[in-house]
């Protein structure tokens, strides 16, 4: 199996191994945040959220970050990415307590939902600096030549950490709900969250202060210079086309899987089940997390496949034509069935399109600039998402079916097709893939 080829591959490097031990806390102490704040927020047996509530939600969490990812990008560029995750984990670690606190003992209208908010807000954008500062760290845990192989076996740990955090959490709530109160439970999934990052910062620690660069040390920045070192950044890009096609790529396609992510929500929480029906919501929408998430492993392992053969340009065209394909078939038919399928499919195709433009990024962006490039990414990535969801709150119904929507998402994602195709000609979309087993370079 190509998956385990890689990992044996990459794991002979000291340095990979550790990073890679911090990528799994981290991911899966976030998957275990995200379902303690759906919980509380979503499948409160009070509430029948809609695509205007979940929209809301979406933005509290991820726009901020959004708007501020520029000015605090360039501290992946300026200092210790090492120190980054270490003292991003256990900021994370107490916030996750507070909310369990909070949350435990209710959260009335007023200066407490604000406290909560605020928490989780914070919570979530320093989840997303993290993960910035994962993906600059890579390229010095690996050879040049392994960024496919290192982007197709990574990204198999954040699906892989979400399912085992995720299905840990969502049992869990599942378990506690009928012996203990909301509140008590939600709050048990906010500290075991919380635990989840403290362990993460621990394993940070095993890796040395200046292993993950970045390369030289400058000196302090001012806001203005912030500005200007987001500006180069953007210059880089303009330069570097495969990498910056590629995240404008990524961003169109994030509208349309994030507009189906908000109805497929909807459609398990009011569409096959009424408001009462709360564990049956969280139950199927569990396995529909862990069938996705199973997607998103199976590309990791056919990703450097179908891309050995048919190049990176092709297998990008093939996933945005058949996302638009798996839309209309089996996704519009509004059963159980058929949105299991169309998700799987979608999260292989999904996640083959997010490797691909990871290995893009990594292959043709320089080192001092890839802090800023992988935070403007995940700007582009969360934005995406608060836009897709605003649009959702807009076209969709509350129980999230509607067939006209998910025909007019099929021909965004050809549109997307079409675009990357024209843009995309005559461009090195290879590079970064040569070899899967080049010579190693020692890493300590």
């Amino acid at each position: 199996m190509e998956f385990v080829r890689g990992l044996r591959q990459l794991w002979r490097y000291p340095l990979f191994r550790r990073l890679f031990a911090v990528r799994i806390a981290a991911q899966a102490a976030d998957a275990v945040l995200q379902v303690a704040l759906a919980s509380y927020v979503l499948f409160s047996p009070e509430h029948q959220p809609d695509a205007a509530a979940i929209a809301g939600v979406l933005a509290l969490t991820l726009l901020p970050f959004s708007v501020l990812g520029p000015f605090v990008s360039v501290v992946l560029d300026r200092v210790s990415r090492r120190q980054v995750l270490v003292i991003t984990e256990i900021i994370q670690c107490v916030l996750g307590l507070g909310l369990a606190a909070i949350v435990s003992g209710g959260v009335s209208d007023g200066g407490e939902k604000v406290i909560f908010y605020g928490g989780v807000l914070l919570a979530m954008s320093l989840n997303r600096f993290l993960l910035a500062a994962l993906s600059a760290s890579l390229p010095h845990t690996i050879n040049p030549d392994e960024y496919l192989v290192a982007n197709s076996v990574v990204p198999t740990v954040g699906p892989a950490a979400v399912i085992i955090g995720g299905g840990v959490a969502a049992g869990l709530r599942l378990v506690l709900g009928g012996r203990v109160s909301t509140g008590t439970a939600d709050a048990v999934l906010f500290a075991l969250a919380a635990c989840g990052f403290l362990v993460g910062a621990m394993l940070s620690l095993r890796i040395g202060r200046t292993l993950l660069g970045p390369d030289e040390q400058s000196e302090r920045t001012r806001a203005a210079d912030v500005v200007r070192g987001l500006g180069a950044a953007v210059r880089h890009l303009a330069q570097r086309r495969e990498a910056g096609l590629g995240l404008i790529m990524i961003g169109l396609h994030r509208i349309p899987y994030g507009v189906v992510t908000v109805a497929t929500i909807l459609v398990y929480r009011n569409y096959f089940h009424t408001v009462g029906e709360v564990n049956a919501a969280i139950g199927e929408l569990g396995v529909l997390a862990l069938v996705t998430g199973i997607g998103f492993v199976l590309a990791a392992a056919v990703t450097p496949i179908v891309r050995h053969r048919v190049g990176a340009r092709s297998w990008m065209i093939i996933c945005f034509v058949g996302s638009a394909v798996l839309q209309t078939f089996p996704g519009a038919t509004y059963t159980r069935a058929g949105i299991l399928v169309a998700a799987f499919l979608c999260g292989v195709l999904a996640q083959a399109i997010k490797i691909n433009v990871d290995t893009f990024v990594q292959a043709h962006v320089d080192d001092d600039f890839k802090g800023r490039v992988f935070v403007i990414y995940d700007m582009i990535f969360n934005a995406a998402l608060v836009a897709a969801a605003g649009i959702g709150a807009l076209v969709l119904p509350v129980n999230g079916r509607s067939v006209p929507v998910l025909v007019i998402i099929s021909g965004c994602y050809l549109i997307t097709g079409v675009i990357f195709a024209l843009l995309g000609r005559g461009l090195a979309w290879d590079q970064g893939a040569e070899s899967l087993s080049g010579p190693a370079r020692q890493h300590q």
